[in-house]
């Protein structure tokens, strides 16, 4: 009797074994594709930023600054002597 009970057992437990393995080959299948798109989704994020860094750098250089305050809005340099700085002070009690 007990030796049937081992044997069906071992002819069952067999196929839901195989069954596991199978279903965890899919799911880590369905994993590896789910990573290597989100591995290109991240390297197409980093391309993006590269590009838009490069852009603030074009964009906020000092000479293209200039060009467009002196040629496009007519603005003109002041010397230092022309620089009025105020300070105010603060009286006790407020901070800053």
């Amino acid at each position: 009797m007990k030796r049937r009970f081992f044997f069906y057992f071992i002819v069952i437990s067999i196929p839901l074994l195989l069954a596991l393995v199978t279903w965890q080959s899919a799911r880590y299948g369905d994993l590896e594709r789910e990573l290597e798109k989100l591995e290109t989704t991240q390297e197409e994020w980093v391309e993006n930023n590269k590009r838009l860094i490069a852009g603030i750098a074009v964009l906020s250089s000092p000479d293209r600054i200039e060009h467009i305050a002196l040629d496009e809005l007519g603005l003109e340099k002041k010397t230092p002597e022309e620089v009025l700085q105020i300070s105010i002070d603060i009286g006790e009690g407020f901070e800053r």
